[in-house]
């Protein structure tokens, strides 16, 4: 079955957020963000697309977010723009041959270009062009499909809907939405959306930026405005409704942050825990959002609670919490009474449950 078939029987659950987790375990550099990662320690990001797949993931996306031409002048590095491409196309591939029994699917991926401005035809043209290469060279690796995401404009976002088209691929459409709910060209998600069903792309939604919340809050409306497939790919972060996107955020508890700043590498203290993820996972699935999953700062634990609120139990479901062998907390009958009837002394506190 293909990507349509798949969402038209339930949920398809996908794994992002190679960005952020690359960058927590040092292999990845803030700012730029250019995924070299793929080129100078391929071992590293296969490990993490076993963890997706192993936590209940049913696409593998290649790690060619932020990968392109643009990033790669950024740091100096354009030569390496194909083979970085190509090997994080082959790494994905091979890390989903790894668990033939599964029915994982690949998925190419194209993001933002940085370059976008509708009043410069000649950044139109080359916006087209980077979209171009880099859809051809997944489209030789055979992906599934492609998803163009974290955009801002429509109109950027047309384009690269309009050349995942061309090479004959299922086009996956996300948006990220600044703070004042409107597209930088001031569509609302909705009407974006919709222009991208009208012309072709056959799941349309919104990724990044946002908690799940006010991801939510958004996808209810672009639900009711189209009839093709909706995707929801939040960060995992409690964004508010003072803060809807997580680049200006605060963190109150800390005054120790470099420019009073949590964005990118000081947010630990306002992710969302894995119960968050699969609450939003749930409701997705109730309000039929079927493409589901989590984008930067997600971790395997975060895919894993979100598939089992599916109703699936993926392999590292092996290794689920089971609290009744902890040896203070615990209620196995076998552990020694001298630990657990202590546990009057470790009970949350009242003032922490919910009222009523």
């Amino acid at each position: 079955m293909d990507l349509i078939q798949r969402l038209d029987k339930g949920p398809v659950l996908c794994a992002e957020g190679y960005l952020f987790e690359m960058e927590k375990r040092g292999y990845l550099q803030a700012g730029a963000f250019v995924p070299e990662v793929v080129l100078e320690h391929p071992e590293v990001v296969t490990q993490l697309h076993r963890e997706f797949i192993r936590a209940g993931s049913d696409v593998v996306q290649a790690f060619t977010y932020y990968g392109h031409r643009e990033k790669l002048r950024l740091i100096g590095k354009e030569e390496l723009l194909e083979p970085l491409q190509l090997n994080a196309l082959k790494i994905a591939k091979d890390a989903a041959n790894e668990f033939p029994d599964l029915d994982l699917m690949i998925a190419g991926d194209v993001a933002n270009t940085n370059i976008y401005d509708p009043n410069n035809k000649s950044s139109l043209v080359e916006v087209e062009k980077m979209y171009e290469e880099q859809i051809g060279w997944a489209k030789d690796a055979g992906v599934d499909f492609v998803v163009a995401e974290t955009i801002q404009w429509t109109g950027e976002a047309l384009i690269a809907l309009k050349k995942i088209k061309e090479a004959g691929l299922i086009a996956v459409v996300n948006l990220a939405i600044p703070a004042n709910d409107l597209t930088r060209d001031n569509d609302t998600p909705e009407d974006a959306c919709k222009k991208f069903e009208d012309n072709g792309a056959d799941v349309v939604g919104l990724n990044c930026f946002r908690g799940p919340y006010h991801t939510m809050k958004h996808l209810i409306k672009i639900r009711e405005k189209v009839s093709c497939h909706v995707a929801g790919l939040p960060v995992p972060v409690r964004t508010t409704d003072e803060f809807p996107v997580w680049f200006s955020l605060p963190d109150e508890g800390c005054d120790c942050i470099p420019n009073n700043r949590p964005f990118p590498v000081g947010i630990d203290n306002l992710y969302c825990n894995r119960y968050e993820m699969a609450e939003f996972a749930k409701d997705c699935q109730s309000k039929n959002i079927n493409f589901i999953g989590v984008c930067c700062g997600a971790a395997p634990h975060h895919v894993r609670e979100m598939a089992v609120a599916l109703g699936r139990k993926p392999i590292s479901y092996k290794y689920y919490p089971d609290m009744s062998k902890h040896f203070i907390l615990g209620t196995d009958k076998t552990l020694s009474s001298i630990n657990t009837k202590h546990q009057d002394k470790y009970k949350a506190e009242e003032k922490w449950l919910p009222k009523g």
